[in-house]
């Protein structure tokens, strides 16, 4: 007889393709700030980071964020794909695929997410204005979207060229591209702002570079906001005819389904409980206090169901034809076949992959069903101290 839980996730575990890739199971680790690059180098513990999670089972690990420009940061502390962070990168792809797994790349511009003060830059967005916690940002001009898009072509040479088998080009969470499609934050009248085929120029631009950069040697895929979680901002008719266009142009092997905006309501991405005290003690006293009064309007509290994001992926999964990857909240072997049965060809995990870097060997193995991620939320602050699980204190399991 197979070993208990074998039956239960055949589908799971089987080989899977993903463009010029064959993946040994259908399980992505999702891209998640992983808050170990001190000034932007790629450090032992970054490299740990996804050794860790490779060697517990899952196809793909996803390093994020790697940015390609360098006021497109987040901050100070992230990965520049450029000739500085080449020998590093080499050295992280050559440890994943030591534990037999892929490793994909995660790229993009923060746009109006960049953190200014760090990055010594503006940051950028497709309208000027303020971010809700008063940061200016300056509307990016025709001849900066073609430079951008520069940058992103030759910052997917560079993952090509270090050894990772996967681009994701990273279109959500109102970083530049996704925030040129949120009709809230594009208020332009050129031929990048108005309609959904306009606001989805400087995105489609961009992956055809990518594709064009680095041809079949690679799969190269989008994470794409169907939703912003804001007033005015991206909803799914719009996000469904952006994911339509993309597939239209036919450069993605695959797209991954996302939501939330980094710079406004970033739990709608995690959902559950807010960690207001948490992160708050992650601020400068000044800020700290302000914090206390409106923190509850930047981090408001969702109930957390499995899979939350699976009723807006099915419309998705109706309209295309392009393979999709479904993340948010999934946490259990039964909720992984059951998405693989509908039709997605591969889930996402990240929480559940933080409490447990070995979950995936586990439930291949039929010693657990499910995470034992409580969804407290209380991982998110970690990132600016080293991404991890505050509920683990096994030796050897905390990053």
């Amino acid at each position: 007889m197979p070993p208990r839980g074998r039956t239960a996730g055949a589908k799971a575990f089987a080989p899977a393709r993903l463009g010029p890739l064959t993946l040994k199971n259908h399980i992505i680790k999702a891209a998640t700030f992983e808050g170990v690059m001190p000034r932007g180098r790629v450090s032992d513990e970054l490299i740990d980071f996804h050794r860790t999670v490779a060697a517990g089972g899952v196809a793909m690990t996803t390093v994020a964020y790697l940015a390609v420009a360098p006021e497109g940061r987040t901050d100070r502390h992230c990965v520049l794909l450029n000739e500085e962070s080449r020998a590093g990168l080499r050295r992280l792809t050559d440890a994943v695929h030591a534990e037999g797994a892929a490793v994909g790349a995660q790229i993009g511009h923060a746009g109006p997410v960049a953190n200014a003060r760090s990055n010594r830059a503006p940051s950028l967005s497709p309208s000027g204005g303020f971010t809700p916690m008063g940061t200016r940002l300056r509307a990016v001009g025709v001849a900066e979207i073609a430079r951008i898009t520069e940058d992103y072509r030759r910052a997917a040479l560079v993952a090509t060229e270090v050894g990772f088998d996967s681009i994701e080009v990273h279109v959500g969470h109102n970083y530049l591209l996704s925030a040129f499609l949120s009709p809230k934050l594009n208020r332009r009248d050129d031929a990048f702002g108005g309609s959904v085929e306009n606001r989805a120029r400087f995105a489609r631009q961009v992956l055809r570079a990518v594709r064009d950069a680095v041809g079949d040697k690679v799969a190269v895929t989008a994470k794409l906001n169907m939703a912003d979680g804001v007033p005015g901002g991206l909803w799914l008719e719009d996000s469904l005819e952006v994911a339509t266009l993309f597939e239209a142009d036919g450069v993605l092997d695959a797209l991954e389904l996302t939501g939330g905006s980094s710079l406004a309501n970033p739990m709608y991405l995690f959902r559950g409980e807010a960690p207001l005290e948490e992160f708050g003690a992650t601020l400068p006293g000044p800020i700290r206090l302000g914090f206390k009064v409106i923190g509850h309007r930047f981090l408001k509290s969702y109930p957390f169901e499995e899979a939350f994001f699976l009723p807006y992926a099915r419309q998705f999964l109706a309209a295309l034809s392009t393979p999709l990857i479904l993340l948010g909240g999934i946490t259990r072997l039964d909720t992984i076949e059951a998405a693989l049965d509908e039709g997605f060809a591969f889930v996402a995990m990240a929480r559940a992959l933080l409490r447990e870097p070995d979950l995936v060997a586990r439930l291949e193995a039929g010693a657990a069903t499910s995470s034992l991620c409580i969804h407290c939320n209380k991982c998110m602050p970690t990132i600016y101290t080293g991404t991890r699980c505050v509920l683990v204190t096994e030796p050897g399991l905390r990053r």
